[in-house]
């Protein structure tokens, strides 16, 4: 199982995490309380988790494309079709308002 917290404007949103059932993403719930923002427009703020059996359309498309995938597929020996994993590698600190950070990375929290 791989998990990631999610951040949006480096508040945590929620978690996101991939295991034998596909994907799953749910909100925090003190970001719910405190009416935060949509991570997107397609993953409006609620407190039931999301799910899918394929990475969301939105994570996705947080992942490098071209030349910088390639780097990184590369660099970490990381296979393409494995999209949580390259989310976790590529998504630290990407353009925009979300981050995405390895929750074994933070395991100090």
């Amino acid at each position: 199982m791989k998990q990631a917290k999610v951040y949006f404007q480096d508040t945590l949103a929620g978690i996101l995490t991939e295991d034998e059932n596909g994907y799953t993403f749910v909100y925090s719930e003190t970001y719910i309380a405190d009416n935060g923002m949509p991570i997107s427009l397609t993953m409006p703020l609620q407190a039931k988790p999301f799910t899918s059996d394929n990475m969301f359309p939105y994570f996705d498309g947080l992942i490098p494309e071209g030349w910088l995938l390639n780097i990184a597929q590369a660099n970490w020996k990381i296979n393409p079709r494995d999209r949580m994993s390259l989310l976790l590698a590529c998504c630290k600190d990407c353009i925009g308002a979300v981050s995405i950070v390895d929750i074994s990375d933070q395991q100090n929290d």
